[in-house]
C-alpha cells in the first residue's frame, strides 16, 4: 500500500477539514487553494462538493483508502 497523497493537517470546531498537505510535493493547502487545484485538475482522485454551502474537497468514492482524507 502506498502513502497517502494527500492528508488533512486542521479542522475547525465542527469537524470541516481546513488545511491539507500534499505528501508527495510537501504543498500546504488551505481549502480554498485545495479547492482551486482540484477544480483545476491537479487532483484525479479528488472531487468538490458543496456542504452547507461551503465548497468542500472529497476523495471520490471508490475501494482506495490511499485516497481517502483523514
Amino acid at each position: 500500500m502506498g502513502r497517502k497523497r494527500v492528508t488533512t493537517t486542521k479542522e475547525n470546531s465542527t469537524g470541516r477539514n481546513t488545511a491539507f498537505h500534499d505528501n508527495y510535493t510537501s504543498n500546504d493547502m488551505t481549502r480554498a487553494q485545495f479547492v482551486k487545484q482540484i477544480e483545476s485538475g491537479n487532483y484525479d482522485n479528488y472531487h468538490v462538493r458543496k456542504i452547507n454551502g461551503v465548497k468542500t474537497p472529497v476523495s471520490n468514492p471508490d475501494k482506495n483508502v490511499n485516497n481517502n482524507l483523514d
